[in-house]
């Protein structure tokens, strides 16, 4: 009886944690890239919340969870374009403006589902999956890690691309200098202000499309304030992850398996009182950043304007 308890509550634990990681995911892949460029952006939350709303609607109407997160995804980057144009074309406060963003975000999808689906409040169908042959099979850990939409393979896979191609190519060298040395990449004749752009739209895209499948695959539906903080937890993701993409998924994995740790428990027969369930994500991100904040490395440039022609 002991066995089959540990069985299910790993199993729940894994596939809990695995769902609520992936928005985390791709938000803190979107916002490492972002810092490297040398914003940090704080609207990342809104961002992701705006990618929720579209995902939901477009899954809705097309009945397509493909469509969905493409429309996450639109929302995101349409968001993110008032942030490259406020902070990095007109060279305001980054955190000021993503504050901004964020309760802009809140409050703009909240009166609109309430316009729209305040009395209906549908529901969305059970996405399809993908079944990966042999390993689906594993005991316990075949049916959380191998029984996932295509979305989550891609999302572990998109980060080892995103550490390629930060580490390896021209534009992700310009990246990386954007946040370092914006003068001496000026100096070489590339654009801080477009590669910072381009930094900051990728980071809308990708908090678009953790928002889309948090509505479209994760809860099946959308409520305001959704994300509850995620954007946050993905902006201490990527800054703990030093630049290095891959480091991502641990620390969705360790901050989604904190999510969904009183599920599991709760299959058990072990009851957590809801407020302490709330707590503990962000009890967990003190933990970590108490652990490995001194470790963490971020860009020298970072959150500062860069104005052409000063020092």
């Amino acid at each position: 009886m002991t066995d089959v308890f540990s069985d299910t509550f790993l199993t729940a634990l894994i596939a809990g944690g695995l769902l609520a990681a992936m928005p985390l995911l791709f938000a803190g892949l979107g916002e490492l890239v972002s810092e490297q460029a040398g914003v940090l952006n704080v609207g990342l939350e809104g961002m992701m919340l705006v990618g929720a709303y579209a995902g939901f609607v477009v899954a809705l109407e097309t009945g397509s969870t493909w469509l969905g997160l493409g429309a996450g995804l639109v929302g995101g980057l349409l968001t993110a374009v008032l942030m490259a144009v406020l902070c990095v074309r007109m060279n305001l406060d980054q955190i000021v403006i993503g504050v901004a963003i964020v309760l802009i975000a809140e409050g703009l999808t909240s009166l609109l589902h309430g316009a729209q689906y305040g009395e209906s409040r549908p529901n969305l169908d059970n996405p399809p999956t993908l079944d990966l042959p042999l390993l689906k099979e594993i005991p316990v850990l075949g049916e959380s890690l191998f029984s996932q939409h295509p979305i989550v393979y891609i999302g572990f896979i998109l980060a080892f691309v995103v550490h390629w191609f930060l580490r390896r190519t021209s534009l992700g060298l310009s990246i990386r200098a954007a946040g370092e040395q914006p003068a001496a990449l000026d100096a070489s004749g590339v654009s801080v202000v477009r590669i910072r752009t381009f930094g900051v739209l990728f980071a809308g895209a990708l908090a678009g499309i953790g928002g889309g499948y948090l509505a479209t695959i994760g809860a099946g539906t959308f409520t305001p304030f959704m994300t509850q903080g995620a954007g946050f937890i993905a902006i201490v993701i990527a800054m703990l992850a030093r630049g290095r993409a891959p480091l991502t998924i641990v620390g969705a994995l360790l901050f989604g398996m904190s999510l969904s740790i009183a599920t599991a428990l709760q299959l058990i027969g072990v009851d957590i009182p809801t407020d302490y369930v709330q707590m503990l994500p962000f009890l967990t991100v003190i933990v970590v950043l108490l652990l490995f904040a001194r470790r963490s490395v971020l860009p020298a440039a970072l959150a500062l304007p860069y104005v052409r022609g000063e020092r």
